[in-house]
């Protein structure tokens, strides 16, 4: 009756306790659980063993011993080092000796080996299952001294086993809830970033023609990119700023046998060299200060597809050298991680730096230039291709007017020879900027200049250098923007162009800035 009432309250206890016991707190608590059992039933030893419901691999993941008693350490897998014992536990059936390792069979010699070396005396393991399904199994067992199995000690030990086996289970499930909802997190973030990426790409695939023009110079461009585009070579566009080197990019991709798969664009000018290694290759979780969870770079993003690398001449050398690799050898690792991936990208690089000048100067490498310009395309500035201004401006008018709210259906006269005879320092890009305001300013069908755009044409004559223009340009815009750089609608964003950059012309232009004005 006694130890009735003992076994009753231990039973009381350990419900209370894994009823409330946190996911983390469940091993130590098991840990417990064996020496109270082994305690109750005065064995020196309790182990229990989990059974992988996939592979059913056994696995020794608890132990508790008497100090002095040696005891198998947890990780041990009883699945191949111990057949007999496995198949009999299979058996979901008690497993019983009073004595051993005298009542073990011929055929159970890794057993008996076992128990000689532990030692074990009486052992005792009892099968324990969640629904129709084995999970896991409750072993004790002595070590100094024999005893007997009795019906009651078999009950007594699958009743605790079982609460053990419950709480394993209500732990385990929890354990996989969480890993679940991380890795729909980390699948979400990731789709948020392919997402990001992707954008341009979903948006459209222009063909060649969309590049409006039909100058010599731009159709001896268009000729070369149409030949290259059903190739994987790699591409190198050349050309000065704002004259579509993106668009040309697109459009290459557009009538490529990739056109289906992604084209990813990053800008090298536009992030700090402690940044482009992970975008470009992507990083691991804790790779670096920040890095909370792993993520995909434009290498991976663009498998199979393009990667446009704008401004590619501003790599700084280290990413040079990962680069190149990429292109030999179509592997990378991610930044923190040590596995190797494979992709297969074609690359269109575009830069409007001189890349030989780069490489006699030790700031571009030699063997990346010559893998990056198998296949060179120079994009003429809009000066030399003039001829191509008025069905540019009419393109643009038709993109942009019914956004802005505009309905042109006439351009005089000497708006067309103002449009014609400035030299667009900026080229594309500074004649939609232009037309853009034009349109925004223009009432009626008449489409009219703005009159700043108007002097700045008129102050440029033919026989002006390309840098006289430039620093007109840039003064003009600096005047207009009262010197201020940086901030909306301020000169670096006139001009699509980085703070630094600005700054940097303005200093190589000459350009002084007047006493009055303070700098930004």
């Amino acid at each position: 009756m006694e130890q009735g009432v003992r076994f009753g309250d231990l039973v009381v206890d350990l419900l209370a306790r894994f009823s409330a016991v946190a996911s983390q707190q469940v091993d130590s608590e098991v840990d417990r659980a064996l020496e109270e059992l082994a305690g109750f039933l005065g064995t020196d030893r309790g182990s229990l063993i989990e059974v992988n419901t996939e592979s059913g691999v056994m696995t020794v993941t608890h132990n508790w011993a008497r100090p002095g008693v040696p005891v198998h350490p947890p990780g041990t897998r009883i699945s191949g080092e111990f057949p007999w014992a496995q198949a009999r536990l299979r058996e979901c059936g008690p497993v019983r000796f009073d004595r051993l390792p005298d009542q073990l069979p011929i055929d159970a010699s890794a057993e008996r080996k076992l128990a000689t070396s532990l030692p074990i005396c009486s052992f005792v393991a009892v099968p324990l299952q969640i629904g129709s399904r084995w999970v896991c199994a409750l072993s004790t067992s002595t070590a100094r001294s024999y005893r007997t199995w009795g019906d009651e000690d078999i009950e007594h030990i699958k009743i605790v086993g079982q609460v053990l086996a419950n709480a394993i289970h209500r732990r385990n499930i929890e354990i996989n809830l969480r890993e679940s909802l991380a890795e729909v997190r980390r699948l979400q973030r990731r789709l948020e970033t392919e997402n990001q990426y992707l954008r341009e790409s979903v948006e459209g695939n222009p063909g060649f023609e969309e590049i409006a023009g039909k100058s010599l110079v731009l159709r001896e461009a268009l000729v070369l990119a149409a030949r290259v585009a059903p190739t994987s070579t790699a591409v190198l566009l050349l050309g000065e700023t704002g004259t579509g080197k993106e668009l040309l990019a697109r459009a290459i991709h557009a009538r490529s046998k990739r056109s289906e798969s992604p084209f990813i664009k990053i800008n090298c000018a536009a992030l700090p060299s402690t940044l482009i290694e992970s975008e470009l290759f992507g990083h691991e979780k804790g790779a670096f200060t920040g890095a909370a969870s792993a993520k995909a770079g434009r290498f991976e993003l663009a498998d199979s597809g393009t990667l446009f690398l704008d401004e590619v001449g501003e790599l700084a050398p280290e990413a040079q050298a990962k680069l190149l690799r990429v292109l030999e050898s179509g592997e990378f690792e991610r930044v923190g991680g040590t596995r190797t991936r494979r992709v297969d990208v074609r690359i269109v690089a575009a830069t409007n730096r001189d890349l030989e000048r780069a490489m006699a100067d030790g700031r571009f490498r030699e063997d990346l230039y010559y893998r990056l310009s198998s296949f060179p395309i120079r994009l003429p500035p809009l000066r030399d291709r003039r001829e191509d201004i008025p069905l540019l401006l009419w393109d643009l008018i038709q993109r942009r007017q019914d956004e802005l709210g505009s309905r042109i259906k006439h351009v005089p006269e000497d708006v067309m020879q103002a449009l014609t005879r400035y030299s667009w320092p900026g080229n594309i890009r500074e004649l939609s900027n232009v037309i853009e305001r034009a349109l925004i300013l223009t009432k009626g069908s008449e489409f009219k200049l703005d009159a700043s755009f108007v002097g700045r044409s008129e102050r440029t004559q033919p026989g002006e250098s390309l840098e006289e223009v430039e620093r007109a340009h840039f003064l003009h815009v600096l005047e207009r923007c009262r010197w201020r750089i940086t901030g909306p609608g301020h000169a670096a964003e006139i001009l699509r162009m980085k703070p630094s950059t600005v700054r940097y012309r303005i200093k190589k232009l000459g350009i002084n800035r007047p006493a009055v004005h303070r700098p930004v």
